[in-house]
């Protein structure tokens, strides 16, 4: 069998059907090669008990430990069984609880003093955590077969726990893992063999041997290091070779010039740009002047002045003769970016010709719902050069629009910006214009470095002068209801001082989203049982219920997206105006409103939202000199991962701080973003958050061998490896950004 082809073999061909569909349905695993990177997440020693003190709620555990008691008890009048057993491991206890027909195995075999393998999802009953109806393999002497074997299989060995599924327990995985482990021999090793025995590195079939089946700990070090240090560096060749494609492109150099727009802007500006906002605009300005396209990413907190860097680096290209074009998620937010651009540059956005003498141009604003008339306008001032700037949402991307001259586009947050939606713009310039991605999410280093690693990053981490301090504090609704009937108190207090509040919750509601009859009391019954499965709260109820509770007396208006953009725009210009006391929204708020009189938000279900997401919508009070405050309005059990999530959030402002926390807790998923890539992930032992030295050193190795070789002709298993990674799909992921 030839090196490739083994790892290509589909799993159904070694496992048989069954246990294949499972892996493939459930894990995503296909072929060999998938599961030979399905890695161990951690190792039991022989002996050794996790602590049941830890266990996470809500999550697929597999714990060993000892049987402590078991009992059987009746109920409903002697009719149903229920066995009862307690485990310990010196750390803590753990309830196990099985039903009916179930009890009658375990209770012959889980008798005090044995000790066993246990996997099953953590629930809480009675305020105790509990695995109902866990599978489970003994680990002592006995005369099942299987249990021989078990002991067999794992005597004095550190056991591998695998990441599994309620379907297929981490010791059958183990199993199947055994069936593949002899293909490991034939791994394609991408590492070039100067680079590998330079950092002493233990070559590729032995990594996977002694990932999946270490005898020692030290083996299972040696593993993570190859195989994290093979991840680093396949990704960021990757990303080399795509910068270095870039870098091969041509682009009009936009150089600035005397006199024009950009100086008559700054003259009359209220304030001074911050160390940080000219520190930035001196990189874009570099970039701008080079006759290949600019690739930069500007990252800066809320309210750190991100819009006034870009509206410099795009009156500078239209000094420079051509156009820019700001790239908005919605259409909310490119009215107001719009809005805020013609108010910053205020008689200069009214402009005739490009170039012309009157030193100003035309902003116009393009979205998808515009009337007929002002849209063949804005297409007309846009074909003719009449317009420099242009803002709108996707409907810029459109065949109908065509541009005099584009040298500049702005992306603008949150927007994941694909690689069609590049390269349909990119056909708009009559070569490829500069581009500028901006996100107010704060990105760690080692972040920056893989996700958008195609992108030079520039940082602006000082806030202009102004802004207020933001309380945040999370209010538990379904432990202690009386905190929300305060919360809304506080609402009730802000709006008496003057002021404004926003309320945020995960859905639009009406009728239109639920579907009626049978599927709607269905769920009804299923949220009666389990608050945890109700549908997520939503706007229209909450504003209808919050007039004629809470918040009677009070003007009440709702924002969201389904809404009509005029109605939108009457409803923002009315808050910001005043005349709303309290706006009821879904996240349409979340980048770009700013209403410096609204001081306090509260947001409903929080924990159904992102760390970074939460941060994004809490900078959206304190704007004025008010300190601003946040109510994160939780049912969420007091032990889950959701409510810690919400208190690290109520416990920092930072952001850098957040998109760890952030990060740490999806540390499980991939950060190329499984979810916006539609494919599996690459990184299975790197966590971008702890590998930071890892990922640097893969990145200098890496620009090295692309600027020696941008084909990779000499390095025939990188490219071999490079193209099962990046198919297709994930190599317009890296695009994306």
């Amino acid at each position: 069998m030839d090196r490739v082809s083994s790892f290509d073999e589909p799993l159904k061909k070694l496992l048989g059907g069954a246990t294949a569909k499972v892996m493939a349905e459930h894990l995503d695993l296909h072929t060999v090669g998938d599961l030979l990177h399905h890695y161990p997440r951690r190792y039991e020693e022989r002996g050794k008990l996790t602590a049941l003190a830890d266990l996470p709620l809500d999550e697929h555990v597999t714990v060993v430990a000892q049987v402590a008691d078991a009992r059987i008890l009746t109920f409903n009048n002697g009719r149903g069984k229920r066995l009862e057993v307690t485990l310990t491991d010196g750390s803590g206890r753990l309830q196990l609880v099985f039903f009916g027909h179930g009890v009658h195995k375990p209770h012959k075999e889980l008798l005090p003093g044995r000790q066993a393998m246990f996997a099953g999802k953590v629930s809480v009953f009675n305020r105790k955590m509990q695995l109902a109806h866990p599978t489970y393999q003994l680990l002592d002497a006995s005369d099942a077969d299987e249990a021989t074997e078990a002991v067999d299989a794992f005597a004095g060995r550190l056991l591998p726990i695998y990441p599994a599924c309620k379907q297929l327990d981490s010791w059958r995985i183990a199993k199947a893992v055994d069936a593949v482990l002899p293909s490991a021999q034939d791994a394609v090793d991408p590492l070039p063999a100067s680079l590998r025995e330079g950092r002493g590195f233990t070559p590729l079939p032995e990594a996977l041997l002694k990932v999946h089946r270490p005898q020692t700990k030290a083996d299972i070090e040696d593993a993570k290091a190859r195989l994290k240090w093979d991840e680093a560096f396949v990704l960021q060749v990757a990303l080399a070779r795509r910068r270095y494609a870039d870098t091969q492109l041509p682009a009009v150099a936009r150089r600035p010039v005397a006199d024009g727009l950009l100086d008559a802007f700054d003259a009359k500006l209220p304030f001074t740009l911050t160390e940080g906002q000219q520190k930035v605009s001196k990189e874009i300005f570099d970039d701008l002047a080079t006759e290949h396209p600019m690739h930069r990413l500007l990252q800066g907190e809320v309210g750190s002045g991100k819009t006034m860097v870009a509206l410099r680096a795009m009156l500078t290209v239209v000094d420079a003769g051509g156009q820019a074009a700001m790239l908005a998620p919605t259409e909310v937010l490119a009215q107001q970016h719009h809005r805020s651009i013609t108010e910053m540059m205020g008689e200069l956005a009214e402009g005739g010709m490009l170039g012309g003498s009157d030193r100003g141009t035309k902003v116009v604003l393009l979205t998808g719902s515009m009337g007929m008339a002002a849209r063949r306008q804005a297409l007309l001032d846009l074909v003719t050069g009449e317009a420099g700037i242009v803002i709108g949402t996707h409907a810029l991307i459109e065949d109908k629009v065509q541009f005099h001259d584009l040298g500049l586009v702005v992306v603008d947050e949150q927007h994941r910006f694909g690689v069609e939606q590049r390269d349909a713009l990119r056909s708009k310039g009559k070569q490829p214009p500069h581009l500028l991605v901006m996100t107010a999410t704060p990105i760690p280093r080692t972040v920056a470095m893989t996700v958008f690693g195609d992108l030079e990053t520039s940082v602006l981490d000082q806030l202009p002068a102004g802004r207020s301090p933001i309380a945040s504090h999370v209010v538990p609704a379904k432990d202690k209801p009386h905190f929300l009937a305060r919360a809304w108190e506080r609402v009730r207090e802000e709006v008496e001082n003057g002021h404004q509040a926003y309320v945020v919750c995960p859905r639009i509601g009406d009728d239109a989203e639920e579907a009626e009859g049978k599927k709607g009391k269905a769920k009804k019954k299923a949220a009666d049982e389990d608050p945890e499965k109700r549908p997520p709260l939503a706007v229209l109820d909450i504003a209808d219920e919050l007039r004629k509770g809470a918040l009677a007396g009070l003007t009440v208006e709702v924002l969201h997206g389904r809404m009509h953009p005029d109605e939108k725009d009457d409803v923002m210009r009315r808050f910001a105006a005043g005349d709303v006391d309290v706006l009821v929204a879904t996240t349409v708020i979340e980048v770009g409103v700013n209403v410096p009189n609204a001081t306090a938000m509260v947001i409903m279900d929080a924990d159904r939202f992102g760390v970074s997401q939460l941060h994004q919508l809490r900078g959206r009070v304190g704007r004025g000199s008010a300190p601003g405050l946040c109510l994160l309005v939780s049912e969420a059990h007091e032990a889950s991962p959701a409510r810690a999530r919400l208190s690290a959030v109520a416990a920092t402002l930072d952001g850098f701080e957040l998109s760890r926390i952030d990060l740490e807790q999806r540390r499980e998923g991939d950060v190329l973003g499984q979810a916006q890539s539609g494919v599996r992930s690459s990184l299975r032992m790197l966590t971008v958050i702890d590998d930071e030295e890892v990922i640097a050193a893969a990145r200098e190795e890496a620009v090295a061998i692309v600027a020696a070789d941008p084909e990779l002709e000499h390095l025939p298993e990188l490219r071999t490896v490079l193209a099962a990674l990046l198919d297709k799909d994930r190599e317009e992921y890296l695009d994306k950004g």
